[in-house]
Protein backbone atom coordinates (compact mmCIF):
# COMPACT_ATOMS: atom_id res chain seq x y z
CA UNK A 1 0.00 0.00 0.00
CA UNK A 2 1.40 3.38 -1.03
CA UNK A 3 1.98 5.83 1.83
CA UNK A 4 -0.01 9.05 2.14
CA UNK A 5 1.71 12.27 3.19
CA UNK A 6 0.74 15.61 4.66
CA UNK A 7 1.62 18.77 2.74
CA UNK A 8 5.41 19.29 2.74
CA UNK A 9 7.17 21.70 5.08
CA UNK A 10 9.54 23.70 2.87
CA UNK A 11 12.64 25.84 3.37
CA UNK A 12 14.38 27.94 0.71
CA UNK A 13 18.17 28.09 1.14
CA UNK A 14 19.57 31.65 1.36
CA UNK A 15 22.98 32.70 0.00
CA UNK A 16 24.52 32.62 3.49
CA UNK A 17 23.81 28.88 3.76
CA UNK A 18 25.20 27.85 0.38
CA UNK A 19 27.28 24.71 0.87
CA UNK A 20 25.50 23.51 3.99
CA UNK A 21 24.37 19.90 4.02
CA UNK A 22 20.71 18.94 3.87
CA UNK A 23 21.09 17.61 7.41
CA UNK A 24 22.32 20.99 8.67
CA UNK A 25 19.38 22.77 7.08
CA UNK A 26 16.92 20.26 8.55
CA UNK A 27 18.29 20.50 12.07
CA UNK A 28 19.56 24.09 12.33
CA UNK A 29 16.97 25.94 10.26
CA UNK A 30 13.88 23.73 10.12
CA UNK A 31 14.29 22.48 13.68
CA UNK A 32 13.89 18.79 12.94
CA UNK A 33 14.90 16.74 15.97
CA UNK A 34 17.27 13.78 15.64
CA UNK A 35 14.50 11.40 16.59
CA UNK A 36 12.10 12.75 13.98
CA UNK A 37 14.81 12.94 11.33
CA UNK A 38 15.79 9.32 11.85
CA UNK A 39 12.18 8.41 11.16
CA UNK A 40 11.35 10.56 8.16
CA UNK A 41 14.57 10.02 6.22
CA UNK A 42 13.62 6.35 5.78
CA UNK A 43 10.30 7.15 4.10
CA UNK A 44 9.90 7.52 0.35
CA UNK A 45 9.14 11.25 0.34
CA UNK A 46 10.43 12.17 3.77
CA UNK A 47 13.36 14.39 2.78
CA UNK A 48 13.51 16.05 -0.64
CA UNK A 49 15.83 18.55 -2.34
CA UNK A 50 14.20 20.43 -5.21
CA UNK A 51 11.60 17.69 -5.45
CA UNK A 52 14.08 14.80 -5.51
CA UNK A 53 14.79 12.34 -2.74
CA UNK A 54 18.36 12.76 -1.48
CA UNK A 55 20.74 11.64 1.25
CA UNK A 56 20.93 14.15 4.10
CA UNK A 57 24.72 14.44 3.59
CA UNK A 58 24.22 16.15 0.18
CA UNK A 59 25.29 19.84 0.07
CA UNK A 60 22.76 22.51 -0.86
CA UNK A 61 23.05 25.64 -2.99
CA UNK A 62 21.50 29.06 -2.58
CA UNK A 63 17.97 29.00 -3.97
CA UNK A 64 17.47 25.27 -3.37
CA UNK A 65 14.28 24.09 -1.68
CA UNK A 66 14.56 21.54 1.11
CA UNK A 67 11.28 19.90 2.01
CA UNK A 68 10.07 17.44 4.61
CA UNK A 69 6.91 15.34 4.26
CA UNK A 70 5.41 13.38 7.13
CA UNK A 71 3.38 10.25 6.56
CA UNK A 72 -0.29 10.53 7.48
CA UNK A 73 -1.23 8.82 10.76
CA UNK A 74 -4.34 7.93 12.69
CA UNK A 75 -4.95 6.95 16.30
CA UNK A 76 -5.91 3.33 15.69
CA UNK A 77 -6.08 2.66 19.45
CA UNK A 78 -8.75 5.33 20.07
CA UNK A 79 -12.40 4.51 19.39
CA UNK A 80 -14.15 7.32 17.45
CA UNK A 81 -17.20 8.62 19.35
CA UNK A 82 -19.56 11.54 18.64
CA UNK A 83 -18.59 13.49 21.75
CA UNK A 84 -19.14 17.25 21.40
CA UNK A 85 -16.32 19.70 22.04
CA UNK A 86 -15.70 23.37 21.30
CA UNK A 87 -13.18 24.31 18.60
CA UNK A 88 -11.40 27.61 19.25
CA UNK A 89 -8.98 27.45 16.30
CA UNK A 90 -7.94 24.99 13.63
CA UNK A 91 -5.55 24.93 10.68
CA UNK A 92 -3.45 22.30 8.89
CA UNK A 93 -1.11 22.02 11.87
CA UNK A 94 -3.12 22.71 15.01
CA UNK A 95 -6.40 22.17 16.77
CA UNK A 96 -7.13 24.36 19.80
CA UNK A 97 -10.14 23.26 21.84
CA UNK A 98 -11.98 24.57 24.86
CA UNK A 99 -12.22 21.48 27.07
CA UNK A 100 -15.28 21.14 29.25
CA UNK A 101 -14.91 20.30 32.93
CA UNK A 102 -15.38 16.61 33.70
CA UNK A 103 -13.95 15.43 30.39
CA UNK A 104 -10.79 13.30 30.43
CA UNK A 105 -8.31 14.30 27.72
CA UNK A 106 -6.93 10.89 26.72
CA UNK A 107 -8.15 7.31 27.26
CA UNK A 108 -6.65 5.72 30.36
CA UNK A 109 -7.07 2.45 32.21
CA UNK A 110 -10.75 2.24 33.02
CA UNK A 111 -11.66 5.20 30.78
CA UNK A 112 -11.39 3.97 27.20
CA UNK A 113 -14.38 5.93 25.94
CA UNK A 114 -16.05 9.27 26.60
CA UNK A 115 -12.79 11.23 26.41
CA UNK A 116 -11.86 14.30 24.41
CA UNK A 117 -9.61 12.09 22.28
CA UNK A 118 -12.56 9.91 21.28
CA UNK A 119 -14.49 12.99 20.19
CA UNK A 120 -11.61 14.55 18.25
CA UNK A 121 -10.81 11.31 16.42
CA UNK A 122 -14.49 10.99 15.47
CA UNK A 123 -14.54 14.61 14.25
CA UNK A 124 -11.47 14.08 12.05
CA UNK A 125 -12.92 10.85 10.70
CA UNK A 126 -16.18 12.62 9.76
CA UNK A 127 -14.14 15.34 8.04
CA UNK A 128 -12.25 12.72 6.03
CA UNK A 129 -8.94 13.71 7.62
CA UNK A 130 -6.16 11.53 9.02
CA UNK A 131 -4.36 12.73 12.13
CA UNK A 132 -3.05 11.13 15.27
CA UNK A 133 -4.33 12.62 18.54
CA UNK A 134 -1.34 14.47 20.04
CA UNK A 135 -2.19 16.80 22.95
CA UNK A 136 0.76 19.10 23.58
CA UNK A 137 0.05 19.61 27.28
CA UNK A 138 -2.35 18.34 29.95
CA UNK A 139 -5.43 19.47 31.79
CA UNK A 140 -6.93 17.65 34.78
CA UNK A 141 -10.29 16.02 34.21
CA UNK A 142 -12.13 18.64 36.27
CA UNK A 143 -10.19 21.62 34.86
CA UNK A 144 -11.83 23.41 31.95
CA UNK A 145 -10.23 25.53 29.26
CA UNK A 146 -7.77 25.75 26.42
CA UNK A 147 -5.86 22.73 25.16
CA UNK A 148 -3.55 22.54 22.13
CA UNK A 149 -3.51 19.42 19.93
CA UNK A 150 -0.79 18.94 17.32
CA UNK A 151 -1.71 17.33 14.02
CA UNK A 152 1.71 15.83 13.33
CA UNK A 153 4.97 14.94 15.05
CA UNK A 154 6.82 18.03 13.77
CA UNK A 155 4.26 20.42 15.23
CA UNK A 156 4.15 18.48 18.51
CA UNK A 157 7.94 18.59 18.77
CA UNK A 158 8.14 22.35 18.20
CA UNK A 159 5.46 23.33 20.72
CA UNK A 160 6.90 20.88 23.25
CA UNK A 161 10.29 22.57 22.85
CA UNK A 162 8.65 25.95 23.46
CA UNK A 163 7.08 24.53 26.61
CA UNK A 164 10.44 23.26 27.88
CA UNK A 165 12.06 26.61 27.09
CA UNK A 166 9.33 28.49 28.98
CA UNK A 167 8.15 30.21 25.79
CA UNK A 168 4.53 29.05 26.02
CA UNK A 169 2.26 31.44 27.91
CA UNK A 170 -0.40 29.66 29.98
CA UNK A 171 -2.76 31.62 32.19
CA UNK A 172 -5.28 30.07 34.56
CA UNK A 173 -8.20 31.58 36.43
CA UNK A 174 -9.20 30.13 39.78
CA UNK A 175 -11.83 30.89 42.40
CA UNK A 176 -10.38 30.22 45.84
CA UNK A 177 -11.50 30.16 49.44
CA UNK A 178 -10.57 33.35 51.24
CA UNK A 179 -8.22 35.96 49.80
CA UNK A 180 -4.40 35.98 49.96
CA UNK A 181 -3.18 38.81 52.19
CA UNK A 182 -0.44 39.51 49.64
CA UNK A 183 -2.43 40.30 46.51
CA UNK A 184 0.35 39.49 44.03
CA UNK A 185 3.31 37.19 44.43
CA UNK A 186 5.16 33.97 43.75
CA UNK A 187 4.66 30.63 45.45
CA UNK A 188 8.01 28.85 45.60
CA UNK A 189 7.28 25.42 47.04
CA UNK A 190 8.93 22.14 45.98
CA UNK A 191 6.34 19.48 45.12
CA UNK A 192 6.47 15.71 45.39
CA UNK A 193 4.14 12.77 46.05
CA UNK A 194 2.60 12.42 49.47
CA UNK A 195 4.19 9.28 51.01
CA UNK A 196 0.91 8.53 52.76
CA UNK A 197 -1.20 8.95 49.60
CA UNK A 198 0.84 8.51 46.40
CA UNK A 199 -1.92 10.03 44.22
CA UNK A 200 -1.70 13.30 46.17
CA UNK A 201 1.03 15.90 45.85
CA UNK A 202 2.39 18.00 48.70
CA UNK A 203 4.83 20.83 49.21
CA UNK A 204 7.95 19.35 50.78
CA UNK A 205 11.59 20.51 51.04
CA UNK A 206 12.71 17.32 49.29
CA UNK A 207 10.34 17.87 46.33
CA UNK A 208 10.94 19.09 42.80
CA UNK A 209 11.37 22.88 42.32
CA UNK A 210 7.97 24.42 41.60
CA UNK A 211 6.97 28.05 40.96
CA UNK A 212 3.51 29.57 40.59
CA UNK A 213 2.88 33.28 40.00
CA UNK A 214 -0.48 34.63 41.15
CA UNK A 215 -2.42 37.88 41.22
CA UNK A 216 -5.73 38.55 42.93
CA UNK A 217 -8.06 39.92 40.25
CA UNK A 218 -11.06 40.43 42.53
CA UNK A 219 -11.75 39.82 46.21
CA UNK A 220 -15.12 38.82 47.64
CA UNK A 221 -16.36 38.30 51.17
CA UNK A 222 -15.54 34.61 51.24
CA UNK A 223 -13.20 34.10 48.32
CA UNK A 224 -11.27 35.60 45.45
CA UNK A 225 -10.71 35.29 41.72
CA UNK A 226 -7.02 34.67 41.15
CA UNK A 227 -5.09 34.77 37.88
CA UNK A 228 -2.16 32.34 37.79
CA UNK A 229 0.83 31.58 35.58
CA UNK A 230 3.09 28.58 35.93
CA UNK A 231 6.83 28.85 36.29
CA UNK A 232 7.02 25.04 36.24
CA UNK A 233 4.60 22.31 35.24
CA UNK A 234 4.19 19.85 38.09
CA UNK A 235 1.14 17.61 38.47
CA UNK A 236 -1.68 19.43 40.35
CA UNK A 237 0.70 22.36 40.83
CA UNK A 238 -1.84 25.18 41.13
CA UNK A 239 -4.09 23.15 43.40
CA UNK A 240 -1.23 22.12 45.68
CA UNK A 241 0.33 25.59 45.84
CA UNK A 242 -2.91 27.44 46.57
CA UNK A 243 -3.72 24.92 49.31
CA UNK A 244 -0.22 25.38 50.74
CA UNK A 245 -0.86 29.09 51.33
CA UNK A 246 -4.26 28.44 52.91
CA UNK A 247 -6.44 29.32 49.91
CA UNK A 248 -7.46 26.11 48.13
CA UNK A 249 -9.60 26.13 45.02
CA UNK A 250 -13.32 26.15 45.71
CA UNK A 251 -14.79 22.73 44.93
CA UNK A 252 -11.47 20.87 45.11
CA UNK A 253 -12.34 17.52 46.69
CA UNK A 254 -8.73 16.32 46.75
CA UNK A 255 -6.95 19.34 48.24
CA UNK A 256 -9.33 20.81 50.78
CA UNK A 257 -8.88 23.63 53.26
CA UNK A 258 -6.24 22.83 55.92
CA UNK A 259 -7.59 22.84 59.47
CA UNK A 260 -11.21 22.75 58.31
CA UNK A 261 -12.33 20.76 61.37
CA UNK A 262 -11.05 23.51 63.69
CA UNK A 263 -13.24 26.23 62.14
CA UNK A 264 -16.59 27.31 63.60
CA UNK A 265 -19.60 25.36 62.36
CA UNK A 266 -21.01 28.36 60.45
CA UNK A 267 -17.74 28.76 58.55
CA UNK A 268 -17.59 25.04 57.75
CA UNK A 269 -21.17 25.17 56.49
CA UNK A 270 -20.43 28.10 54.20
CA UNK A 271 -17.29 26.46 52.81
CA UNK A 272 -19.18 23.22 52.17
CA UNK A 273 -21.98 25.03 50.35
CA UNK A 274 -19.54 26.95 48.18
CA UNK A 275 -17.82 23.68 47.28
CA UNK A 276 -21.16 22.06 46.45
CA UNK A 277 -22.21 25.05 44.34
CA UNK A 278 -19.71 24.08 41.63
CA UNK A 279 -18.98 20.40 42.30
CA UNK A 280 -15.48 20.52 40.81
CA UNK A 281 -12.31 22.50 41.36
CA UNK A 282 -12.92 26.07 40.16
CA UNK A 283 -10.00 26.18 37.74
CA UNK A 284 -10.05 27.29 34.10
CA UNK A 285 -7.22 27.46 31.54
CA UNK A 286 -8.12 30.93 30.28
CA UNK A 287 -5.21 31.91 28.03
CA UNK A 288 -2.70 30.06 25.84
CA UNK A 289 0.03 31.60 23.71
CA UNK A 290 2.93 30.28 21.61
CA UNK A 291 4.65 30.66 18.24
CA UNK A 292 3.08 28.82 15.33
CA UNK A 293 5.49 25.97 14.43
CA UNK A 294 5.13 26.53 10.68
CA UNK A 295 4.77 30.30 10.32
CA UNK A 296 6.47 31.63 13.43
CA UNK A 297 3.44 33.84 14.09
CA UNK A 298 2.71 34.66 17.72
CA UNK A 299 -0.66 33.12 18.59
CA UNK A 300 -2.70 33.98 21.68
CA UNK A 301 -5.99 32.28 22.48
CA UNK A 302 -8.39 33.32 25.24
CA UNK A 303 -11.36 31.58 26.82
CA UNK A 304 -14.02 33.15 29.03
CA UNK A 305 -15.02 31.54 32.30
CA UNK A 306 -17.51 28.68 31.84
CA UNK A 307 -21.05 29.00 33.13
CA UNK A 308 -20.47 27.10 36.40
CA UNK A 309 -17.58 29.39 37.41
CA UNK A 310 -19.49 32.52 36.40
CA UNK A 311 -22.42 31.41 38.56
CA UNK A 312 -20.11 30.75 41.50
CA UNK A 313 -18.48 34.13 41.03
CA UNK A 314 -21.87 35.85 41.14
CA UNK A 315 -22.71 34.00 44.36
CA UNK A 316 -19.43 35.16 45.86
CA UNK A 317 -20.01 38.73 44.72
CA UNK A 318 -23.49 38.71 46.26
CA UNK A 319 -22.01 38.18 49.71
CA UNK A 320 -25.12 36.43 50.98
CA UNK A 321 -24.62 32.94 49.66
CA UNK A 322 -25.87 31.07 52.69
CA UNK A 323 -29.09 33.04 52.89
CA UNK A 324 -29.84 32.73 49.16
CA UNK A 325 -29.02 29.02 49.19
CA UNK A 326 -31.35 28.38 52.10
CA UNK A 327 -34.09 30.30 50.32
CA UNK A 328 -33.64 28.20 47.17
CA UNK A 329 -33.78 24.98 49.18
CA UNK A 330 -37.18 26.01 50.52
CA UNK A 331 -38.72 26.67 47.12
Amino acid sequence: MRSEYYDPIEYRVPVAEDGWTVKSVLQRRMGISRKLLSRIKLTERGVMLNGERVFISVPVKAGDTVSVSLEKETSTDILPEPIPFEIVYEDEALLIVNKAAGVIVHPTHGHYTGTLANGVVYYWQEMGEKFRFRPVHRLDQETSGLLAIAKNAYVHQHISEQLIAGEVSKKYTALVHGCPAVREGMIDGPIDRDPAEPHRRIVTPSGYPSLTYYQVAEAYGDGARVELRLGTGRTHQIRVHMTSIGHPLIGDKFYGLPGLAELPESARERIAQLDLAIGRQALHASELGFRHPLTGEALVFKSELPADMRKLEELLRGGSFLESSKGEEGT
